[in-house]
């Protein structure tokens, strides 16, 4: 689900590089296929995703001009796990602990 964000998803993709550009699209894809409870902000400087309509944040995702900045919330009282992403093989490894963290958020 979208918020009616009025900042469209694209805007982040400008600032990437290319090889960038697809983790980002395929991040976005694989946290939207977690759940149809999955709800996706566009933010002025990041993206972030929670579970519900009580806004249960588990990823935000800020893009910078050579990775992604991804922090992960497993809890509300738990630490987030900030990885920093330069390359497919890297989002691959950070997938799990997303998936995780969704399962955990309440």
């Amino acid at each position: 689900m979208h918020l009616g964000s009025p900042i469209p998803f694209e805007t982040h993709l400008e600032r990437l590089n290319d090889p960038l550009k697809v983790v980002m699209i395929d991040l976005r894809g694989f946290v939207l296929a977690l759940g149809s409870n999955v709800i996706e902000e566009v933010r002025p400087h990041r993206v972030v995703y929670s579970k519900t309509m009580n806004f249960r944040t588990f990823l935000d995702i800020e893009p910078a001009s050579n990775s992604l900045v991804v922090s992960i919330r497993s809890g509300r009282s738990a630490p987030p796990i900030t990885l920093t992403v330069r390359n497919a093989q890297e989002s691959e490894q950070a997938k799990s602990r997303i998936a995780e963290a969704y399962q955990k958020i309440q």
